[in-house]
């Protein structure tokens, strides 16, 4: 791809263009992509985005995506899914996005958002002793240490989760191991913020993990329009989903997509933590009003489902 970091940009160049453009097409709906194809979408821009799977962000909660799909579309965003790029043509004025399918698509900007490469190629690896994948991925044991004992690495160049949040700690660990200091494993419960406009964070389990699993559980929801800091701050579509496991009340994931969705995660993370129950939701007091509440709206939920369902089965 011929990036000019004006008509053709990147997740990088992108943030250099001198103006908001009228239409663009987004390469790519994994995070970053549906970050920035959702930013310019509020902006006002005309946005296309095209993905070569059958939908974005497949490690989150089915239901969210679809709430963000459909707040986008609200937004003029298309979605072009199980379409891929065969060439991008740079024009004086505008771009033209050429699809395999044969469908051509004008826009102002193409930005491309096709997965994050670690940047090794600098680093004379060989000398080292190490190598990377073709994506620049350097392979690390437990403790973050590589095949050379007293080489460490951390962050998007050893991949998944690659968020910021989780490399610090990584980093911290390593840190930790390097220098013979006690530490204690990163809690498997860490929460995935998606900052797009409105957000999404989620920790633990999804609806299609447990089933697939065969997990039983119990769905609880809040959503934003029944709190009144939901009305005051006029956000309609916000929404929190428990997933509860109706043996024993633990918590087995929990889901945010609206206002503050990143912030107010962390209560569930912190309630599965400490092995936490729903019944401990249900019993707290929120301040009032609080978009936290929906805590106590969801866990009410989940509960009286569980109810009924025990009375019928016994």
């Amino acid at each position: 791809v011929d990036f000019d970091e004006r008509t053709i940009v990147d997740s990088d160049g992108v943030i250099h263009l001198q103006a908001v453009p009228r239409s663009m097409v987004v390469v790519g709906a994994g995070v970053i992509g549906m970050e920035y194809a959702s930013m310019f979408a509020a902006l006002g821009t005309k946005v296309t985005v095209v993905e070569r799977r059958e939908r974005m962000l497949d490690f989150c909660d089915e239901e969210v995506v679809e709430s963000l799909k459909y707040h986008l579309r609200d937004l003029s965003v298309t979605f072009r899914f199980g379409e891929e790029v065969a060439a991008v043509e740079r024009h004086q004025t505008a771009a033209l996005c050429i699809l395999k399918s044969g469908k051509k698509i004008v826009a102002d900007t193409v930005m491309y958002s096709a997965g994050r490469q670690g940047q090794t190629d600098g680093l004379a690896l060989d000398a080292a002793g190490l190598s990377a994948d073709r994506r620049g991925r350097i392979e690390v044991d437990a403790n973050y240490r590589t095949a050379v004992e007293n080489i460490y690495a951390v962050g998007d160049v050893i991949g998944f989760p690659a968020l910021a949040s989780t490399s610090m700690e990584q980093g911290r660990l390593a840190a930790q191991h390097a220098c013979g200091e006690p530490a204690r494993a990163m809690h498997g419960l860490q929460p995935i913020g998606i900052y797009t406009i409105p957000e999404i964070s989620f920790v633990g389990k999804t609806e299609e993990e447990l089933t697939d699993s065969s997990t039983p559980f119990e769905v609880g929801i809040a959503r934003y329009r029944e709190l009144a800091r939901g009305q005051i701050v006029g956000d309609s579509y916000g929404l929190l989903k428990l997933l509860v496991s109706p043996d024993d009340g633990r918590l087995l994931g929990v889901h945010v997509f609206g206002t503050g969705a990143t912030e107010i995660v962390h209560i569930g993370q912190a309630v599965m933590g400490c092995g936490g129950t729903v019944d401990y939701l249900v019993d707290a007091v929120f301040n009032y009003p609080t978009l936290a509440e929906a805590y106590k709206v969801a866990a009410l939920d989940a509960a009286n489902k569980i109810r009924n369902i025990t009375r019928i089965d016994g």
